[in-house]
């Protein structure tokens, strides 16, 4: 049986080599969980439980495989020392995952320290508009492997919003555009259809406006739906290669 291991970190890489100036590939936010294949002093490959993704992290003390309780239902939650005289030790990002070990006041208790109720949601909660809260991450700035409010790509915004409502989704966007099966022709394209390009995606927020992390503009932006194809096969040379529903 394989075993498995915990992320008890707010943010962590995951590169393509055993080497911190290899390429971030992906990133560990808080909850997620992996297993090891091969381990040195200083490095594990690992493997991702959410997404099956591969590579190397840092060789740190992470904690024992923890079944999460809740989830981070804002962009970043404050995690605090007590529940009374607040003082903030760090921040979750949207998605992180959590096991409530107490409750008091309006806090629960998990083995980082103390949240606010109102940021989180049980496990098993799903919105029924899978991407009603993505605007959260508007300016968020753009970051190649990021997955968190301290930077994400394009693929990311995607995924934790599927994995946040409990559905499975490939990280990258060459594995989304073949994975989600249902065709969409951009003369009917609705509110959460999701557009893609030869390595890049976006949301419709509705049939005339997209949300995206934009790599040339350098975060997360609302543009024009038929301006943003325009743009992208002006400057990249990119047709849109699939529009998918959900």
């Amino acid at each position: 049986m394989t075993k498995y291991l915990t992320n008890n970190f707010s943010v962590i890489n995951l590169h393509k080599k055993p080497s911190s100036k290899s390429e971030v590939v992906t990133q560990m936010i808080y909850g997620d969980s992996f297993s090891i294949s091969k381990k040195t002093k200083k490095w594990l490959k690992i493997k991702i439980k959410e997404d099956g993704y591969k590579g190397y992290v840092l060789n740190k003390n992470f904690s024992n495989f923890l079944k999460p309780t809740h989830k981070i239902n804002v962009l970043k939650a404050k995690i605090y020392n007590f529940p009374i005289n607040q003082k903030k030790k760090t921040e979750l990002s949207f998605g992180s995952k959590i096991k409530v070990i107490d409750s008091k006041y309006k806090f629960f208790k998990f083995s980082k320290g103390w949240i606010s109720k109102s940021n989180v949601k049980p496990i098993s909660y799903k919105e029924k508009n899978l991407f009603r809260k993505i605007s959260i991450f508007k300016n968020i700035r753009y970051k190649w492997g990021g997955k968190s409010f301290k930077g994400i790509d394009c693929s990311a915004l995607i995924q934790i919003f599927m994995n946040f409502n409990n559905k499975f989704c490939p990280r990258d966007a060459k594995d989304q555009v073949i994975y989600f099966k249902k065709n969409v022709k951009l003369k009917n394209i609705k509110k959460n259809n999701i557009i893609y390009w030869k390595g890049h995606v976006a949301v419709a927020l509705s049939n005339k406006k997209l949300i995206h992390s934009y790599g040339p503009m350098k975060k997360t932006v609302v543009m024009g739906i038929h301006q943003t194809i325009k743009r992208i096969e002006k400057t990249a040379k990119l047709k849109v290669i699939g529009i998918k529903r959900l």
